[in-house]
């Protein structure tokens, strides 16, 4: 990493307010470069809080990219941070129009070109893609990093049609917690109080409200744009994590807008920006100043020579990995090989004979985050553990390596005995040793396998053919090894389990695991090294405790109890160079018995703490969520308690049964 000094422009930066058409005031903070021309804008607008959360990050771009040129924009969305107003849900339609207003506050700017970029990443990438979909003109460029297209099935509820654990509780967790955030009053004044209080009255957990919607309906539609992809007109550089789940939007998105305004990349990288990997990182501010200066400057900086999609091997593979591209996708060079069933390893009976697949319920345990974010333990471990939980069928790598690249898909034949039932299937590359390395997995609830849209019992007794698609894999296996195929079904905390899911019954005739092979090719050129400006000096005092674990799994033997303890998030406290103690705690809790699927319970608490001595405010937000099932529903609870000093100013607690409404 360099941290750079010298730049084309000197800089200066001021926070503002950006006055909404209805008197909203969102808390701003610009970037502009010391210059009498006007300049092209770029706007990164986000629910993360600009004064701290994101203070480093934002530290570390902005002010590089004003200095190659640009006024640059970090917007609060309303209801967070210093801004005024009360949270809505992420993405929603008055969450988009305030996004349009102020690209549209950037392009009347006297020191605008009127031209506009737009940059986000996770959530906030996701919302800068349904803004491009509302065509506001002065938008040309976009850059979304790990944005999801897809709402339903990407990093949310669902997976394949079946409720997920981690992904919904853990998120609906953060979401409720860090909307409960003060405004400073170094930046508000007094009025930081009332804006608080009118904020806490409007949160309201989002669990129920995403369980009420149980099939892709109108509901999840609307919350994202695969549906929409031609309504987007500003040019889109699609950027993921290969671990990340909205990797696959990449896919799409390069696929359906037009070839001459849309490039993807993906590398080995977890959510994050990808210049900020310590080990992988790349040159990511160089990258997309050339996609700034291609749209919004009107130079030709070789972006459109680049292959269409870009793309780097992660950790799994062999050897350090190294950059490829593709000019179309699918790309013409890529093959899809079948690889039928046979026998599993160690089966009793001959090869193709049906057998079981009746998982222990704590099956799953070893699937990492689902949403990795750099820390450690985020990442699966050897799967060994888990595939000894699953039915495995195995492939022999030859003398010439198999890369594969895109999404493989299987087809298996099953016979159920119950109406319902979860199927999950990962790829692992086997080593000589006996290694297991999760190479990529996919999931269906078989009441979805005619479609996310409508829900379909299975008829007890009865045999069908079930095909779904494994999320994209970019990986190499090589001579010597083997590809396997795990089968399970069940996959907790991942997917919730369903209360009267059964095992069931795979016939390895008629099944296959259809593998995307692409044809050996050459590397497509390496980045530049990463560099950033210098970023605000936060402190972080080392504490007595020690770090916890990132990822604890604990097993009761005698009662078949299996817990992960999680702490997903940043803890400990962060000084800011203004004075601001920012203090978090995060713990998460997954627990179920092996063989009972009505036992599985997820469980989160929040303490944030807010903290500036020179001012006397010392404020407190402590939230406390859970997910329980029983045999026809699931039971999302909720509590809240916030502090100014020593008094309590906010306490509620929610309570709210959803049934499980898919037949």
């Amino acid at each position: 990493m360099r941290i750079r000094t010298d730049f084309p422009y000197e800089t200066a930066h001021e926070d503002l307010r950006v006055r909404l058409p209805d008197g909203i005031a969102l808390y701003a903070r610009l970037w502009r470069p010391v210059t009498d021309e006007p300049v092209p804008a770029l706007l990164e607008y986000a629910p993360d809080r600009l004064t701290d959360a994101t203070a480093v990050r934002d530290g570390e771009r902005h002010p590089w990219y004003a200095g190659h040129g640009y006024a640059c924009l970090r917007v609060d969305v309303r209801g967070h941070g210093n801004s005024e107003g009360v949270p809505g849900v992420v993405g929603d339609a008055a969450e988009l129009a305030d996004g349009v207003a102020v690209i549209e506050w950037l392009a009347r700017q006297p020191w605008s070109t009127g031209r506009v970029g737009l940059i986000g990443m996770g959530a906030a990438g996701r919302s800068a893609l349904q803004i491009a979909a509302l065509a506001p003109p002065a938008l040309r460029a976009v850059v979304a990093v790990c944005a999801g297209d897809d709402p339903y099935d990407t990093d949310g509820p669902f997976l394949g049609g079946a409720v997920t654990g981690q992904a919904l509780h853990s998120r609906a967790a953060a979401l409720l917690a860090q909307a409960a955030r003060p405004p400073d009053p170094l930046h508000t004044g007094e009025a930081w109080r009332a804006l608080w209080l009118r904020r806490l009255e409007a949160i309201e957990p989002v669990v129920p409200a995403w369980l009420a919607h149980p099939l892709r309906d109108a509901f999840w539609r609307s919350a994202g744009i695969s549906d929409d992809t031609d309504a987007v007109r500003a040019a889109v550089l699609a950027v993921s994590g290969l671990h990340d789940p909205a990797r696959d939007a990449v896919l799409r998105l390069v696929e359906r807008l037009p070839a001459d305004r849309v490039r993807g990349l993906i590398g080995p990288w977890p959510r994050q920006y990808p210049d900020r990997d310590p080990e992988r990182g790349i040159g990511f501010l160089q990258e997309t100043l050339r996609w700034w200066d291609q749209w919004l400057k009107d130079r030709d900086t070789g972006v459109l020579s680049e292959p269409l999609l870009r793309w780097r091997p992660g950790p799994a593979a062999p050897g350090p990995g190294r950059w490829t591209g593709a000019d179309a996708w699918p790309p013409p060079h890529v093959t899809v090989v079948p690889y039928a069933l046979g026998g599993p390893p160690g089966a009793p009976g001959a090869p193709g004979t049906p057998v079981l697949v009746d998982s222990p319920q704590h099956t799953g345990t070893d699937a990492g985050r689902t949403c990795p974010v750099g820390h450690a333990a985020d990442l699966p471990p050897d799967q060994r553990e888990e595939d000894a939980r699953s039915v495995c069928f195995e492939f022999p790598v030859g003398t010439t390596p198999v890369e594969v690249l895109g999404r493989p898909r299987v087809t298996l034949r099953l016979r159920l005995d119950a109406p319902h039932a979860q199927v999950v299937a990962r790829l692992c590359d086997v080593a000589p040793d006996g290694a297991s390395a999760l190479v990529t997995r996919g999931a269906l609830d078989l009441a979805a396998r005619a479609g996310r849209e409508r829900a379909l019992a299975w008829a007890p007794g009865t045999t069908e053919d079930v095909s779904f698609e494994l999320s994209l894999a970019a990986h190499t296996f090589a001579p010597g090894h083997r590809v396997r195929l795990a089968v399970s079904s069940a996959y907790w905390p991942w997917l919730w389990p369903r209360p009267d899911a059964a095992g069931f019954t795979l016939d390895p005739a008629g099944s296959r695991l259809d593998l995307p092979v692409r044809e050996a090719g050459g590397p497509s050129g390496e980045f530049a090294e990463p560099e950033h400006s210098e970023p605000p000096a936060v402190a972080v005092p080392q504490t007595l405790d020690g770090d916890r674990p990132r990822l604890l799994l604990t097993r009761d033997v005698a009662a078949g109890l299996w817990t992960l303890e999680a702490t997903p998030h940043r803890g400990g406290t962060h000084v800011h160079p203004d004075g601001l103690e920012y203090t978090q705690e995060t713990r998460e809790t997954y627990a179920i018995q092996q063989d009972d699927p009505l036992s599985a319970r997820a469980g989160t608490t929040w303490t944030i703490r807010l903290h500036r001595p020179e001012l006397g405010w010392d404020v407190r937000v402590e939230t406390r969520s859970a997910l329980d099932c029983d045999a026809t529903g699931l039971l999302a609870s909720d509590e809240m308690v916030c502090r100014d000093g020593d008094e309590i100013v906010f306490h509620r607690t929610w309570e709210k049964r959803v049934p499980r409404t898919a037949p």
